[in-house]
């Protein structure tokens, strides 16, 4: 037996020797390798360095600068990996008691709320005309018990008291009812606590005080809409400015343009301010195309600077889903209504009588449809009464002046004007935007001219509609255009199976006459309509077809219009007939 537990004993320490040895081993080579060689290494770069050629002196000391990284790396990486190992411990170790805490809170609510239901039910069983008397007997009345008091909630006789009884008994706030019951309810509470008769006196008239100031929207705990009612204050001593209601259509934009570039060095041609005039005279909704940096957004803006009244710009996020990014929405939990910029803008509109613009920029960031899908319907409705936008379902005392039943009206004075890039960044607007909208394309920017200082203008919108009403009268779509706007139609309707529909074929009775009335000419105003409007549907058709048809569409229109004419549109057909 002995010479087996030699045996096992000088196994084992053989055994156990090597294993030993290994990681000696390793760490003195580890240490010859990283330390103690760098004699040697320098002694062979040294005796070979100088023997070699200049791009093998370089390449040496590429290699050297190699090798003396690598083990660097690798000691960071295991370093690194150690800190973070330890961390992970730590915040897992601080996950456990966070947990802990969280669960030990959690009793601590359902004890609270126990006993919170206890007293009020007390109240509850007293709401007809209570006997304070009665209702301090039947508190001595209950069972003791023990009492569960959590830090911070008093206790009375055994029984906890939540925050809010316990403060209108102490009379530390005023107390928000005038119910008798409730009263009675208090006084009584407030004699249990020990509380001076004369401060429960006191909190009860300050609670009367308070409850009327609510009724009276006066609170700020019954403002719902505290945006929409510093608009109300806005505008309650507002004094209305002089309007100018004899200036011209074609005045109108001339002037404009020469104050842009004379008080806001913008400039523009006198053909983007024509379009975007006729453009506001045929629909509510604008979308300016183009390029970045040719002055998509500050059009909008310097404009509603001419008219005195300037422009609320939106940024469009791409997380933009539903009406709530632009509207807002209640919270149930504060009881108020988170409300936006483009929300207040909408609002302030029905108090004004100057054409209002909301600008949405970067509005293809997100999809147009489904954001503004609510307001896109409700522009389309004939009756300009019925542009109404539900916010709440019921109405509170103290909501905002203009707010009906929890309804606002979309301004008839309001116009929205779009901002779209197209790149990779944004998404493609789909023909139903297009089709209520009045896209401008700025794509190039108007050389800088000198003219004379230009001041602002105050015109109502009901002037501006005026003009464009006159417009239509002054300046009808002649009978021969008429006719060779029919052939372009049939042509379109025999070759692409496309027609002009009922919505494009009124932007056109609105847009062109007030295109002429600013300057323009019929056939300019037609081309623009038909390039943006109609052609612009060939980008959804086949591709094929598409391009095999468009050469004898640019034929047949040169034809009916000639070639001097309608270079917009055979632009705009050559452009997509080259995109395939």
């Amino acid at each position: 037996m002995s010479e087996f537990l030699k045996l096992a004993y000088e196994l084992l320490s053989a055994i156990l020797y090597n294993i030993i040895s290994i990681f000696i081993n390793l760490g003195t080579g580890l240490w010859h390798l990283l330390v103690t060689s760098w004699p040697q290494y320098a002694s062979i770069v040294g005796s070979y360095f100088s023997t070699l050629s200049l791009a093998g002196q370089i390449l040496s000391i590429i290699l050297i600068v190699i090798l003396i990284a690598i083990p660097i790396a690798i000691i960071v990486l295991v370093v690194r990996a150690i800190i973070l190992r330890r961390k992970l411990r730590a915040e897992n170790d601080d996950n456990v008691t966070l947990y802990k805490e969280i669960g030990r809170l959690n009793r601590q609510i359902l004890q609270l709320m126990d006993e919170k239901d206890k007293i009020l039910s007390i109240k509850v069983s007293s709401m007809g005309a209570i006997d304070p008397e009665l209702l301090h007997k039947t508190l001595e009345d209950m069972p003791a018990e023990k009492p569960r008091e959590a830090k911070g909630v008093p206790v009375i006789e055994g029984i906890p008291i939540v925050q809010g009884a316990h403060i209108a008994a102490a009379a530390e706030v005023p107390m928000l009812t005038t119910n008798p019951s409730a009263v009675a309810a208090a006084s009584a509470a407030g004699a249990v606590a020990g509380v001076n008769e004369t401060k429960i006196a006191e909190a009860i008239t300050a609670g009367i005080t308070n409850a009327q100031r609510i009724r009276s929207k006066g609170d700020e705990y019954a403002i719902r809409f505290p945006k929409l009612q510093s608009v109300d204050e806005k505008y309650a001593d507002f004094q209305r400015p002089d309007y100018n209601d004899s200036i011209t259509l074609q005045e109108f934009t001339e002037g404009y343009r020469l104050y842009a570039a004379s008080r806001m060095h913008l400039y523009y041609t006198p053909e983007i301010v024509r379009r975007f005039v006729a453009g506001m005279a045929s629909s509510r909704l604008l979308i300016l195309e183009g390029i970045s940096g040719t002055g998509k957004t500050s059009l909008p803006y310097s404009f509603s600077r001419y008219l005195n009244y300037p422009s609320t710009i939106i940024s469009v996020q791409p997380s933009f889903r539903d009406r709530t990014e632009l509207l807002g929405y209640f919270n149930e939990f504060s009881k108020r209504f988170n409300e936006t910029e483009f929300l207040r803008a909408l609002y302030e509109a029905d108090y004004r009588e100057d054409p209002t613009l909301i600008v949405l920029d970067e509005m293809n960031l997100a999809r147009i449809e489904y954001y503004f899908a609510e307001m896109l319907s409700v522009l389309e409705l004939p009756n300009k009464d019925e542009w109404t936008l539900d916010l709440v379902p019921t109405a509170w005392p103290g909501d905002p002046e203009k707010m009906r039943d929890g309804k606002i009206l979309i301004s008839p004075h309001t116009w929205f004007v779009g901002t779209a890039n197209n790149d990779d960044s944004t998404f493609t607007i789909t023909d139903k935007v297009y089709d209520r909208a009045m896209p401008i394309e700025l794509n190039e920017r108007a050389d800088p001219f000198e003219c004379e200082d230009t001041p602002p203008v105050c015109i109502t919108c009901d002037h501006l509609e005026e003009l464009f009403a006159k417009a239509k009268e002054e300046h009808p779509i002649s009978e021969a255009t008429m006719t060779k706007m029919a052939k372009i139609n049939q042509y379109l309707v025999t070759r692409f199976k496309l027609s002009f529909g009922n919505r494009i074929m009124k932007q056109m009775y609105d847009f062109i006459p007030v295109y002429v009335a600013c300057g323009g000419t019929e056939l300019d105003g037609l081309d623009y309509i038909l390039a943006r409007k109609v052609f612009k549907k060939f980008e959804s058709q086949n591709i094929s077809f598409v391009r095999d048809e468009i050469k004898g569409l640019i034929a047949y229109m040169e034809k009916t219009f000639g070639k001097t004419h309608m270079q917009d549109s055979y632009a705009y057909l050559a452009r997509v007939q080259n995109l395939y």
